[in-house]
């Protein structure tokens, strides 16, 4: 059975740091991901990550301050997240593909974890 448990969400100061963990269970995927939804706003990609770690994706919203690495060993898959704005605020959900490595598209991913809040405060 597949699963995506998420830790590492919470509430910070902006210009802070937090650090997402997403620990898969069931299967070793091609490709990673972390999505964040914020209210009233569609589902968006933030960062991707390919299983031999070497091919990564950012938005462009987070280029620069969000960085997403991978453990195999663990089949974890982290996102660090620096110099957090308000506007970052959302509902965070690691996802996974079993499809392509460059998997970017919301149907692309198969499983989900069940989201962890993360509130930028001004």
């Amino acid at each position: 059975q597949v699963q995506l448990v998420e830790s590492g969400g919470g509430l910070v100061q902006a210009g802070g740091s937090l650090r997402l963990s997403c620990a898969a269970s069931g299967h070793t995927f091609n490709a990673m991901g972390w999505f964040r939804q914020a209210p009233g706003k569609e589902r968006e990609l933030v960062a991707r990550i390919a299983r031999s770690g070497l091919n990564t994706y950012y938005a462009d919203s987070v280029k620069g301050r969000f960085t997403i690495s991978r453990d195999n060993a663990k089949n974890t898959v982290y996102l660090q997240m620096n110099s957090l704005r308000p506007e970052d605020t959302a509902v965070y959900y690691c996802a996974a593909s079993s499809g392509s490595v460059y998997s970017i598209h919301l149907s692309d991913f198969g499983s989900w974890g069940q989201g962890t809040q993360v509130t930028v405060s001004s």
